[in-house]
Parts: C-alpha cells; structure tokens; sequence
C-alpha cells in the first residue's frame, strides 16, 4: 500500500482564467502564487490549489446540488461577514447548514464560482471527526 504524506494542491476547473483569477482573489481573499498559460497557482492560508482552464464542460452538480464541492474553513466573525457581504457582490448563498453531527461540524454556507463549481465556507467548530471517535 502507498503511503502518502498530505493533500499537496486541488484542482478547480474553470472555464476563463482572468475571471476566475479575480474571483478567488477579489471576492474570496486567496493568494495568487503564479501563473501559466492554463493555470493559476493559488493559497487559502496553508493550503494551495490551482485554477486550471478546462476545454470541457463544467457542470459538477445538477440544479442546485452541492455534493461536490471546495470548502474552506473561515473564522465565526468572517462568516457572519461573508452572509452579508458575498450577496453584495452579486454571489448569492444558494444553502446554509449547521451541522452539530458528522464529520466536520459547525456553520457553513454554499455558493457558486463564476463557473457554478460549489464553494463552500464553514465556521469550523470540530472536525475532522471519525466514525470511532463519534462513537465514544
């Protein structure tokens, strides 16, 4: 069996760099690292991923679904901040939870990248919690 060390980067599929690029930088505060031709290298804190232009289409949920998606984690006050702020900038929160079960617990809210891919924030109150501990 392999065993890896940690998650070095993700990958979000988008379809414009430069809107994308000003999306995660202007709206949600990520760090831009670098970029390239089809890419732009990105950090959220400690944690990079990269913008990467897609030739196909980019639909990962249907309708308003959000199983899959980007989270992040954010503090109690910059939440509260994001639920007003994020609709002023024409980014509407499409679903919100707080979840007091599972394994990542705490508020969280949904919304869409320039190209509906799913980005969610969360307060982070516990988690990463396993079905063990859960149990205990």
């Amino acid at each position: 069996m392999l065993k890896t060390e940690g998650v070095l980067h993700f990958t979000i599929p988008v379809k414009d760099l430069d809107r994308s690029e000003r999306f995660y930088t202007e709206i949600l505060g990520m760090e831009k690292l670098r970029r390239t031709d089809h890419m732009v290298f990105m950090r959220a804190s400690g944690t990079c991923f990269v913008l990467t232009y897609s030739e196909n289409e980019i639909n990962p949920n249907r309708d308003m679904k959000h199983e899959i998606h980007s989270a992040f984690t954010v503090t109690k006050a910059e939440y509260d901040r994001a639920k007003q702020w994020l609709p002023t900038k024409g980014v509407p929160i499409f679903k919100e939870e707080d979840r007091n079960r599972g394994t990542f617990r705490g508020r969280s809210a949904y919304f869409h990248d320039p190209d509906r891919n799913v980005i969610e924030i969360i307060d982070l109150t516990a988690g990463p919690i396993s079905e063990a501990d859960e149990k205990k």
